[in-house]
């Protein structure tokens, strides 16, 4: 191959990388808006569903607790509600440290890892 052709192979990679680069621009502005969205969606829907769980669960508990006040079962149903609370505890950590990361900006990543691959075609 000689200088010229090199050097006009690397003139049109830079041309090529060049009106890629807005594109990448325009596509990280949108997936990160999408990103902010649904963040914010899915924060608030979750603390709406704590504070409601929270509550109901607590005077659920406080129910049980009272409906066996008067018998002699009364301090074996208290720790039975403790006992549960820290089985669910345990049961929901363990789903939390299995579930799968979201993983955002994977439509930029796989348009950058297309296009390097396609440079790595156009360069051999």
């Amino acid at each position: 191959m000689s200088i010229h052709t090199k050097v006009s192979q690397w003139r049109n990679v830079a041309r090529f990388c060049s009106s890629r680069a807005v594109d990448y621009a325009e596509l990280l502005a949108l997936e990160l808006d999408e990103a902010k969205a649904r963040l914010v969606r899915e924060v608030i829907a979750m603390v709406v569903l704590a504070v409601a769980a929270m509550f109901t669960l607590s005077f659920l508990c406080v129910a049980i607790i009272v409906t066996a006040w008067n018998t002699p079962y009364v301090v074996a149903v208290a720790w039975g509600v403790a006992a549960a609370w820290l089985v669910i505890s345990i049961i929901t950590f363990a789903m939390m440290k299995t579930q799968k990361p979201a993983e955002p900006l994977h439509v930029l990543r796989d348009e950058v890892s297309s296009d390097l691959e396609a440079l790595k075609d156009a360069l051999k």
